[in-house]
Formats: structure tokens, sequence, C-alpha cells
């Protein structure tokens, strides 16, 4: 899981160098400013990934409500208009000095990990306990949307349904879930212009090309033009002034024009391992809780990577989702690289629900101290 970790962030530097350069050169005059940031954030996340690795999950499990809740209180404080640096027209980012912070984004290990704290100790808890809880997963789902950002509020809900399912909830509670959490989606797109917008111009992108649907038509020329082989690294034509924001959220339209079909189906074949790899730790594992965090990191990396694909080509409404470990963004690495540091943990969690017996009968010394004797029986 740790050098699969490794090779998918290095081919997302890779990838973002080719997508991000033109924009950094009209926009820095040199064309590694971005990736030399992101470099940046990778060494911060690297830091965070390593303290995971090497931290019990036990220990993790037990301060991610203290985390959680720190939280939830920077997602709320976007919402200040004093406070909250809006883009695009969202509010999802705190200045932290030169750079910006994106509190959703990072709440995303601690969900994994609360989440399976709840769901797999559900029959143990109180009713107030889990009210409680639940409660407070409301009001983080409640303040992305608000921000707004629905697709991150997707992602976290449906990482804590899924959690939710793998634990064996009663069908009735998972099922009810399900039907409230499509109905405040529901709500959100019939209350918010913008995203009611992209799902029409998702259902037809060629009725308004010049605005609505400019993004995704331009994202599938970018993917149609890499055709089998792909036109080469760094040679996309797109990313340079048509496609927008190429080294964020449609990272992978610069990926496929430059890699083409076979490119994209190397990449899928990374995540496939990947996902692979994650419910094999979670089958393996034989603690309850450790084997939800498995799951729930699972969805968070691979889920989202797939969601971000689904996007670029056309397949989901365009939202502003990044691909994990790929696409430009601080907020997005560190917590992207949090979450395989939780998988990772869950992997080193096997040998230690399972040591190894030590064969005591090669070693006399240690086996007469057990109270063994060392010496051969006598016959009779």
């Amino acid at each position: 899981m740790r050098w699969l970790t490794l090779v998918w962030l290095g081919l997302g530097l890779l990838i973002l160098y080719s997508a991000s350069y033109p924009v950094s050169v009209t926009e820095q005059g040199y064309g590694l400013h971005y990736v030399l940031v992101q470099i940046l954030w990778v060494g911060a996340g690297l830091v965070g990934f390593n303290y995971i690795a090497h931290t019990s999950l036990d220990r993790l499990l037990k301060l991610s409500g203290i985390a959680l809740l720190a939280l939830l209180g920077l997602v709320m404080l976007t919402l200040i208009p004093s406070v909250g640096v809006t883009v695009n027209g969202a509010t999802r980012w705190l200045p932290l000095g030169p750079f910006m912070i994106q509190p959703s984004e990072l709440i995303k290990p601690c969900l994994v990990l609360q989440g399976a704290r709840l769901f797999g100790r559900w029959h143990q808890l109180s009713w107030q306990t889990r009210l409680t809880w639940l409660g407070i997963f409301v009001a983080i789902l409640g303040s992305i949307l608000l921000q707004p950002n629905l697709s991150t509020a997707a992602v976290c809900g449906l990482t804590l349904w899924l959690i939710a399912l793998a634990s064996g909830l009663p069908f009735r509670y998972v099922g009810l879930t399900a039907v409230g959490g499509i109905l405040a989606a529901g709500l959100s797109i019939s209350v918010k212009t913008y995203q009611r917008q992209r799902i029409i111009s998702f259902l037809n992108p060629w009725a308004d090309p010049g605005d609505q649907g400019y993004q995704l038509i331009q994202s599938l020329l970018a993917i149609g033009s890499g055709g089998l082989w792909g036109e080469g690294f760094g040679l996309s034509q797109q990313k340079l002034s048509a496609l927008p924001i190429q080294y964020t959220d449609f990272i992978f339209a610069v990926y496929a024009e430059e890699f083409g079909l076979v490119g994209g189906l190397v990449l899928l074949t990374l995540l496939l391992i990947y996902a692979t790899l994650a419910l094999v730790v979670a089958l393996r594992v034989t603690q309850p809780l450790h084997k939800l965090v498995a799951v729930g990191a699972m969805v968070v990396l691979v889920g989202q990577a797939l969601l971000n694909i689904g996007v670029a080509t056309g397949i989901l409404p365009t939202t502003g989702l990044p691909f994990p470990l790929l696409s430009y963004g601080g907020s997005s690495m560190v917590a992207s690289l949090a979450t395989a540091g939780l998988l990772v943990r869950s992997a080193r969690e096997i040998n230690l629900d399972s040591p190894l017996a030590l064969p005591l009968s090669h070693h006399p010394r240690l086996r007469s101290r057990s109270g063994v004797s060392s010496q051969p029986l006598s016959k009779g």
C-alpha cells in the first residue's frame, strides 16, 4: 500500500507539471510555480502520512472525535463573510498566510475514523450518544452544503453511508438514510440555481456551448483528441487556452489527451489494484473498527478518483471535485495522504493482530525459562 501510494503520488506530480505549465508561465512568468507549491504540500502531507502509518489505529480513533469537532469549527468559519475566502462563487477556503486551506477537504480522514468508531460500536452505544454524533455528521454535511459545495458533501455523505453499510447496521436505518440524502441533494439543487444549471448542461452541454456546457465540451474534446496512444507527454493542446481549471478539476482530461485510451486504462488499472489491496486489507484485519477504517479510506481515495473521471468524461454532472494525489491543491493533497496513511496503518495492524509464535522448541534457554524442561523425557 505504501509503495503504490508513492507511485500514484509521483504520477500525479508529473501530470500536474504538464497540466499547469502553460498557466504557470502566463500567470507567474515561469512554469514550475504550481508544481513547487504542490511539492511543499506533499512534504507536509508525507509528514502526516508517516505519523499516521506509525500510530496505532486505536489511538487515532480516540483522537478523531476532537479533531473532527475542531475541523467542523473551521468549516463553519468559512461561512462568516469577513473570514471565508470566496473563489468562483463558493466560499470554501480560509487564509493561512500566503496560502489557503479548505477545511471541507481536511475533514475527510477524520470522518472516516469517527464514522468507523460510531458505526463499528453502534450496538454498544446509548441512543443519546448515537444521536449526538449523527447530529454532528448532519451539521458537517449541512455546513459544507452552505458553502456551497455539493460534490464534497456528497462524497462525505457517501463515505459515511458505506461505512454504516459495511458495519452491518439494520437495513431500515441505512435505507432511510439513503432516502434522506437523496432528498437533501434534491433540495440543494432546487434552491441553488447554479447547481440546477449544471445538471441541465450535463444532460445536453451543446445546448449552451459558450457558457454552461463549455467546460464539459472542452474536456470531451481533449479526451477525444488523445486517441489510442495520446499526443505525448506535455503536448496537450486543450490545456493551452481552451480547457478551464485544467490542473485541478479537469486534470484527467489533460492526462487522457496526452496518454490516450491506453494511458487511461493504465490509470484505471492502478486504481483497481489499489482498491483491491484495500479490500484485501479490510478482509484480513481482525478488529471490526479497523475493517471499517480501511473501507472508508478506500472509498475516499478510489471513489473520489472515479467520480472525478466521471465528471471529466461527462458521465456525471460537472462539479468541483479534485482527483486525489493528482489535482493541484494543498488541502486535498494533505487529506489524501492522511487517508492513504490510514490504509497503510490498517495493513500494518494485520501483523499486530496475528503475531508470529516463537518456536520455543528450537531455543532451549527460552524453553527452560518458560517452565518447560530442555532435557529429553526418559522412557517410562
